[in-house]
């Protein structure tokens, strides 16, 4: 069975970082213009809050005023973060934990990149973390916890017949059970030859 993904194989190193300060109307045409659901605000280096879409639409609701507004008027102070060198299924935990679609990759404090949900549906392996309790019959077939029995003259089953290297190539979106990556990014074999 293959290890679970790292998140720094599949991280975005790219992203929206803004300042507090920063004029809130020309942060929403940024995060447009950059098809981003999400800008760090950073302090420095340092990440002190998050401006995602909804943030933006509550504030509108809310306030109605948008000439004066900044950055800090609408953000959320709080950032989701996980290591590069936790697994998928810790980065999908800790979205789930904080309800958000994504999650700040960090090091030494330092904003290193984003992971989003796409990132890990694109990459998941269904195979390696799925909780399949295989029981032996007195003949010493196994069968899966679906009541499937497996054969033994070589057919593929329902639990041979894995997604494990199914996912979506990162440059041109296909389908493909055969990716691998490169330069922190999963390809199909077309965009490799490229």
């Amino acid at each position: 069975m293959n290890e679970p993904v790292s998140v720094r194989e599949v991280m975005n190193r790219e992203y929206v970082g803004v300042s507090e300060s920063d004029d809130l109307l020309e942060t929403t045409e940024l995060l447009v213009r950059e098809d981003e659901a999400v800008a760090l605000v950073l302090r420095g280096n340092d990440p002190i809050g998050v401006l995602t879409r909804e943030d933006i639409l509550s504030y509108l609701v809310s306030e109605g005023e948008t000439e004066s507004a900044v950055v800090g008027d609408a953000m959320t102070e709080s950032v989701p973060s996980i290591s590069p060198d936790a697994r998928l299924p810790e980065a999908r935990d800790r979205m789930a934990a904080w309800s958000a679609q994504w999650v700040l990759i960090t090091e030494d404090g330092e904003p290193k990149g984003t992971v989003t949900e796409h990132d890990i549906l694109s990459t998941a392996r269904l195979e390696s973390e799925s909780t399949t309790n295989a029981e032996t019959d007195v003949e010493g077939t196994q069968m899966a916890t679906t009541g499937q029995a497996a054969t033994t003259d070589g057919a593929t089953t329902a639990a041979e017949d894995s997604f494990d290297e199914q996912g979506i190539c990162s440059a041109c979106g296909t389908f493909t059970r055969s990716l691998a990556s490169f330069n922190g990014q999963l390809l199909c074999a077309d965009c490799r030859d490229v």
